[in-house]
């Protein structure tokens, strides 16, 4: 993959090093366009090592850089800036390079969606599982091999609750019997979104009831058979509704693991961690310590066992990291989640560090911020509670259909649908991954501006072109001619692409690439503007016009493809 900073950086290395200069060069983009394309602005660094005057540096640079044909326009701004273009010659044999794919073999596990099962899907949901794919598909695109895991929130007190609130509806059912293991329950996802909030806000009224959940609890963690059968059956009723709205969102995992696969590593751990002396008692419960002389601010202790035996969420999610290790070996494990667990994987982070449990495995926290509504404050229904993401969902769609073309009547809520998906990812990776946003979804319905229907629509009127071109005969071939002055910015955008893909994978944060698209979509739509290809009567220029058309098209779909946001035919 082409990265243009590089190539610059290589040829402007070699130079200063022939000059006796010990420099590592950083190129950027030009800030000012009107003087060049790139910029090279370490030569004050140079004088001020060598104590010289930096024009007399700068001028010896721009006299070497000139001997290269693939450069023009070379010239010095203020006291020592150096300004750099290509040469279109150069660009063009930059621009026709076949890519290939990379394999790094390195894998990279991800840990990102985590519904909680029995519970709908809502808004906070959303951001781990539009960020957690995105990035691994652009790592898949950068040559890694990735692992990814839903992680359920599947174990735990919730299960206790919607197996108590079952058993006193339906106290006769054969999972509360001995030796009965007929499984006599219709149980649907509507009921389990029922059952859970109910049982959930009782328990907060009603201590005994609170208790009877958690000794369910602990009896289902210590193998009930009739309470595992019964626990079974909700799971599997509720991975299937999870499934099919992950995969409306273009969301796919290899692994749909949840908390409940770690629980045969809990005591594998456990003899691990003592054997490391890190495991201490306190009042009864069983702890690890975890602060360090350094520490900034207070690291609590984690807790693995509480006095009753009961395993906590911090116990589970070093077991699942065990497991990892174990069966998988990745060499970095990715966890996509809330801002705001940052001092659970803190801590979780430290005890494997300090128990030397992945001595070869880099653990990553990538903490998201939250989707706002237009106060500021995250979204709620209008009696409070927290949105469903279906609900969310129907939102963006009534906007979207709005502003479908009137002639669509076949597929046409279809295509809405597909749209308001597209909006709401475009919307929620166009941030840096760790900031709070405001999603307002009128806005990010818009044609024009920073949206996914803008987007999608310059795809689709490139698609457009590319086949009238293909129906009068046209070929796509190499591209020949970037003389045009917006030809050429189309070309210096599209060579940006290495450098972008690698500069979001740096930060682990998809908004170079929504931002990139937007760029690309701009300055290919003043291109489209300017040159009209289709009539366009010089064959040659005809013909590279069109094929740097569809070398768009083919950035914009792949870039697209990384974000998992379908192109519908027409809107």
């Amino acid at each position: 993959m082409i990265n243009i900073n590089q190539i610059i950086e290589q040829k402007l290395k070699v130079i200063l090093k022939d000059l006796g200069y010990d420099e590592e060069p950083q190129i950027l983009i030009s800030s000012r366009p009107d003087l060049g394309e790139f910029q090279y602005n370490g030569v004050m660094g140079i004088a001020k090592t060598i104590k010289a005057n930096p024009l007399f540096i700068a001028e010896k640079i721009c006299f070497e850089l000139e001997k290269d044909n693939s450069f023009v326009n070379i010239n010095i701004a203020g006291p020592g800036f150096i300004n750099i273009s290509l040469n279109s010659n150069y660009l063009i044999e930059l621009i026709n390079q076949s890519e290939e794919q990379l394999n790094l073999n390195k894998t990279i596990f991800l840990d990102y969606g985590g519904a909680n099962v029995a519970k709908s899907l809502h808004v906070g949901h959303l951001r781990s599982a539009n960020i957690g794919e995105a990035l691994k598909r652009l790592a898949i695109r950068l040559g890694y091999k990735t692992i990814s895991d839903a992680h359920l929130g599947d174990w735990g007190r919730p299960m206790g609750l919607i197996i108590l609130e079952i058993k006193n509806r339906y106290p006769h059912l054969s999972y509360f019997e001995e030796d009965n293991e007929t499984d006599d329950l219709d149980l649907t996802n509507q009921d389990l979104e029922e059952i859970y909030p109910y049982a959930s806000n009782r328990a907060k009224e009603d201590d005994d009831y609170l208790n009877a959940a958690k000794e369910i609890t602990m009896q289902l963690q210590n193998g009930h058979s009739g309470y595992l059968r019964l626990w079974n059956k909700i799971i599997n009723v509720s991975k299937t509704s999870i499934k099919k709205i992950y995969d409306e969102l273009n969301t796919t995992f290899d692994l749909f693991e949840g908390e409940s696969d770690s629980q045969k590593y809990i005591e594998l751990l456990m003899e691990h961690l003592k054997s490391k002396d890190l495991v201490k008692e306190s009042d009864g419960a069983l702890i690890i310590e975890l602060e360090e002389s350094d520490d900034n601010a207070p690291m609590p202790p984690l807790l693995l066992k509480k006095t009753d035996g009961a395993i906590l969420y911090a116990t589970t999610e070093l077991a699942t990291i065990y497991s990892r290790i174990k069966n998988y070996q990745p060499d970095e494990i990715w966890y996509i989640v809330d801002n705001r667990q940052s001092l659970h994987f803190k801590q979780v982070f430290r005890a494997v560090s300090k128990s030397q449990m992945a001595p070869q495995t880099k653990l990553e926290f990538l903490g998201f911020g939250t989707m706002n509504n237009e106060e500021g404050k995250p979204f709620k229904t209008r009696d409070g509670n927290v949105m469903t993401l279906e609900s969310l969902l129907n939102l963006v769609t009534v906007e979207t259909e709005k502003r479908l073309n009137q002639e669509i009547k076949d597929n046409r809520q279809s295509i809405a649908r597909s749209l308001a998906i597209a909006t709401i990812k475009y919307a929620d990776l166009l941030p840096n991954r760790s900031t709070d946003y405001v999603f307002d979804p009128q806005k990010f319905s818009e044609l024009e501006g920073k949206t996914a229907p803008y987007l999608l629509y310059s795809v689709i009127r490139i698609k457009s072109l590319i086949k009238k071109g293909l129906d009068q005969n046209m070929q796509i071939k190499l591209i020949t001619n970037l003389e045009q002055e917006t030809a050429k910015a189309v070309a210096l955008t599209l060579i940006k692409k290495g450098l972008v893909l690698e500069q979001a994978f740096k930060e682990k944060s998809l908004n170079e690439i929504t931002n990139y698209l937007y760029e690309l979509a701009s300055i290919y739509n003043r291109f489209y503007q300017e040159c009209p290809i289709l009539i366009e009567r010089d064959e040659s220029l005809k013909t590279s016009w069109f094929s740097l058309s569809n070398k768009v098209l083919e950035t914009m779909t792949e870039l697209l493809n990384i974000l998992a946001i379908d192109i519908p035919e027409k809107m």
